[in-house]
């Protein structure tokens, strides 16, 4: 696992449980695969004028625990005792402010397109991992704890494949 660090986190409440795990998903620009634009994102470092749509997201501070790429690497940004900036305003069962409870897994992917093999194998050695360490309850996507707001990862999040996989979190 490749680390790269995200100054875009800061320290959970006290005596926080890390209950859940928030999916997203994420291409820089839209709909494009590969290059260095997520990380650059992640660490304030998005060059507005390397294409038009970033001029639109380069002062957002955001982050995420993890980001696992098309070929199945996984980044890390977010050391899992802090808390990184990814789910925004948000609720889960009854509780909100999911950033505070949860770890996010990015998934590079668009929500119109399929998720790779190398993706699902890598996600579900990563919660495998987590759940070892972690009491971890629930895995949920962005569009659940940020509903109408958020949509990702998807239609094409195959959730039966990873809990198939996974057996139940």
């Amino acid at each position: 696992m490749r680390i790269v660090e995200s100054p875009n986190c800061d320290e959970r409440p006290p005596d926080t449980d890390i209950t859940l795990v928030v999916l997203h998903s994420i291409s820089l620009p839209p709909g494009e695969y590969g290059g260095d634009a997520i990380e650059r994102l992640f660490t304030n470092r998005l060059d507005p004028a390397a294409h038009p749509y970033f001029k639109e997201i380069c002062e957002l501070r955001v982050s995420s625990h993890y980001l696992i790429r098309r070929d199945g690497e996984t980044v890390q940004f977010v050391p899992i005792a802090r808390r990184a900036w990814h789910a925004g305003a948000s609720s889960w069962r009854g509780r909100s402010r999911c950033n505070d409870f949860a770890v996010g897994i990015e998934l590079e992917g668009a929500e119109d397109d399929l998720f790779t093999a190398a993706q699902y194998l890598q996600l579900t050695k990563l919660l495998r991992h987590l759940q070892q360490i972690l009491p971890l309850r629930d895995i949920a996507a962005h569009s659940d704890v940020a509903p109408g707001r958020k949509t990702d990862p998807g239609v094409h999040f195959d959730w039966a494949r990873l809990l198939g996989s996974l057996g139940a979190v």
